[in-house]
């Protein structure tokens, strides 16, 4: 007869299945839909972890990926930018983002791949919408310069932050930031300039302070492990809607 797992010692078996299956139970909306963002992040994701590139959450950031070229080449390929179909792609490529996240709560397949490559996937997609817009002149070219500038510097806080053994976590601002943001080419590539305009200056706002944060945090970080305190945060690339800003 199979003894009872002792003290932290893991379960396993039917136990362990019944573990999961009460950890799927508690898997409330507010939780799945990444509006309860409450606890410490997934360990998988952490400094340190295995990448474990092949899961679900994975898969869905690879075609991500490999859909931004295909948005360029509608994109560039239309006569004024007005492309329906480089709207969709980016669109698709825009909410797949959520669609990942879910993934990762309901399967558990959590990787550090995943909280590395969301980041970058979102940055080069708004980096795509920023660089679209500008040939065409679709929103102000002021606005979209100072919002590369800002994805660009967030890419190499982020490498920064990796290179010092640093996690920093995403933030409120980042998440209200990410789809103004992203509305905005979205929805300047769909004809709707003035809606887009006013979008991409909110986004601007907040994607600003959001990159501020991150800066503030990394320092706190630092101090921290200069005192011998405890390790900030980690990422949460994996955890949302707006994994990324």
């Amino acid at each position: 007869m199979a003894r009872p797992p002792v003290g932290d010692e893991p379960a396993t078996g039917p136990r362990a299945a019944g573990q999961e299956a009460a950890e799927r139970v508690r898997l409330t909306f507010r939780r799945l839909s990444g509006l309860d963002r409450s606890g410490p992040p997934p360990p998988q994701t952490l400094a340190g972890q295995p990448l474990h590139p092949w899961t679900i959450p994975n898969m869905i950031g690879f075609v991500r990926l490999a859909l931004i070229p295909v948005f360029l080449y509608l994109s560039f390929t239309s006569e004024d930018g007005s492309s329906v179909a480089a709207a969709v792609v980016f669109a698709v490529i825009a909410v797949s983002d959520y669609v990942d996240g879910i993934s990762a709560r309901l399967t558990g397949q959590y990787s550090r791949l995943g909280a590395l490559m969301d980041p970058v996937i979102d940055r080069l997609l708004v980096l795509a919408g920023v660089v679209v817009c500008w040939h065409f002149e679709l929103l102000p070219r002021w606005a979209l310069a100072v919002l590369a500038v800002r994805e660009v510097l967030t890419v190499l806080i982020a490498r920064w932050g990796l290179r010092h053994g640093l996690d920093l976590s995403i933030n409120w601002l980042g998440r209200w930031a990410v789809w103004p943001v992203m509305a905005a080419p979205l929805l300047a590539i769909a004809g709707a300039t003035d809606v887009a305009t006013a979008l991409l200056y909110v986004g601007l706002v907040f994607a600003i302070a959001a990159t501020a944060a991150y800066v503030m945090a990394g320092r706190a970080q630092l101090r921290a492990r200069e005192r011998g305190g405890p390790p900030g945060p980690g990422p949460q690339g994996e955890g949302g809607p707006s994994s990324s800003a």
